[in-house]
């Protein structure tokens, strides 16, 4: 079916009879890339990655919005017990990572594929398992896992409307505040303040046209733009808070198991980029150079972020707020913090809404006749942006909802998945019991951190929706 859509859309272009059409349609593919050697079924010839562009690719995907929230996620764990939380699930997470890859690897030797995506290897795990029940619900367990990547980039994606609208609207409010950094105690009511629905809306037109260039390379170019904006943010970021650092011997060792499941869903949602692994992997051009790639990136992410999270908590105490920018002096220097993020932020939203793309809308065009193909996809893509800016207009608190998708959605993807699946797919062939009590070990602590994670960011959610007055998108836990 694929080879014959490609051979097709290849001719078609020959069978117009109108030369401008032939010029235009030319022009209107070479901007979008819609071929379908770049949709969920690649091709060996769309493998052209380079190693230095899926470095990019993978640092970017890693680095979003969650990073701002991890003080305010120490906060919840405590000033020892946050760190050391914190690098664990980091190391646990990147092993997680390693063992999908190395799973997939695995099924690509045995089946002769050329690739397999994360769904696929989930379904071949099972089926390689010695249990009939496993086996015969494995086609079920694929449409779960990419029904739970659809949710989850697509949650990221909101989170990512909400942070640019929260963060355009605040440098808007403080405009006539003079040069001089004064400390951030308040930003509200120095120009007229504007609905924030109104900001997310001011950006759905730029959204949209961004996610119709969806070839990862040419994506290279916005994850480039975006990595550099971001480093310069975080860089002056570290600037100030390295500064004058008080004393931590006031902030609490631990925090209350509530707290703390808040700080577990805060934690994955920020290290969750799971879904992005095979996506890149299936595109390079040497696959077998991945693993170095993911090695060397993932434990600087970490690095990243056990350090922004421990030193942003120890510089702002009990006064941090849920994202670190909101704690930054009024200067225009540190103002420019919040735009270079949200420039990062922004070209990020195309890297994330990736995945969810080339899952629905393949099936989605293979309804239609080929001569709408394009409009289709187009379309297709103008809707789910559209339905992540509505989710994100729904959204009551930001850091609950990044709270929420880190426990319900990003932790079975993350940390419950990926030991299950290498027990279905080397049990077989022979596991040690070490593998298999670590597998168990690693699943079962992603279980309880989803079900309490969970339901105590609902809780919250629910609370602070009914019950409370909500005055900003990112004001800090009650």
């Amino acid at each position: 079916m694929s080879s014959k859509l490609l051979l097709s859309r290849g001719s078609s272009s020959d069978d117009t009879d109108s030369g401008v059409k032939i010029n235009l349609k030319k022009i209107i593919c070479s901007v979008t890339s819609f071929k379908k050697s770049d949709s969920f079924h690649w091709t060996r010839e769309s493998r052209n990655l380079t190693g230095f562009q899926a470095l990019i690719h993978l640092f970017k995907a890693n680095i979003g919005t969650g990073l701002l929230g991890l003080p305010l996620a120490m906060k919840n764990a405590g000033i020892i017990v946050g760190p050391l939380s914190l690098l664990m699930l980091g190391v646990i997470i990147v092993h997680c990572m390693g063992i999908l890859v190395k799973c997939a690897h695995h099924f690509c030797h045995r089946l002769q594929k050329p690739f397999v995506d994360y769904g696929d290897t989930v379904m071949y795990g099972l089926e390689a398992s010695p249990f009939l029940w496993l086996r015969s619900h494995s086609l079920w367990a694929r449409h779960l896992v990419r029904s739970l990547l659809i949710v989850t980039q697509l949650g990221f994606c909101s989170v990512y409307f909400l942070f640019l609208a929260d963060n355009f609207k605040q440098v808007a409010e403080t405009a006539s505040i003079s040069n001089r950094c004064l400390q951030n105690e308040t930003t509200m009511g120095m120009l007229p303040s504007l609905n924030l629905h109104l900001y997310m809306l001011t950006f759905l037109p730029f959204v949209i046209l961004l996610v119709f260039f969806h070839n990862l390379l040419m994506l290279t170019i916005f994850s480039t733009v975006g990595n550099i904006a971001i480093l310069g943010s975080v860089a002056l970021i570290f600037s100030y808070i390295t500064q004058d650092i008080p004393n931590p011997k006031n902030l609490p060792w631990s925090a209350n198991w509530q707290t703390y499941s808040l700080f577990f869903g805060t934690a994955i949602f920020s290290l969750e980029g799971i879904g992005v692994i095979l996506p890149l992997e299936n595109q390079m051009k040497y696959p077998s150079h991945y693993t170095v790639i993911l090695y060397v990136v993932m434990p600087i992410i970490i690095i990243l972020y056990v350090s922004m999270g421990t030193l942003g908590y120890m510089k702002f105490g009990e006064n941090i707020q849920a994202s670190i920018t909101l704690n930054l002096p009024n200067c225009w220097l540190y103002q420019s913090v919040k735009m270079l993020y949200s420039i990062g932020i922004f070209f990020t939203y195309a890297l994330q809404f990736y995945i969810p793309a080339e899952i629905i809308i393949p099936h989605v065009i293979s309804w239609v006749p080929q001569q709408w193909e394009l409009l289709v996809d187009l379309s297709v893509r103008g809707i789910m942006v559209c339905m992540t800016y509505i989710f994100a207009m729904m959204i009551p608190q930001m850091e609950l909802i990044i709270a929420l998708l880190g426990s319900a959605s990003c932790c079975v993807l993350a940390l419950i998945i990926p030991p299950l699946l290498e027990i279905c797919t080397y049990y077989m062939d022979g596991l040690s019991s070490f593998t298999v009590i670590k597998d168990v070990f690693i699943s079962t602590m992603g279980i309880l951190g989803c079900i309490m994670g969970t339901y105590q960011a609902f809780y919250e959610i629910i609370d602070q929706t009914f019950f409370s007055s909500s005055q900003n998108s990112t004001r800090v836990f009650v």
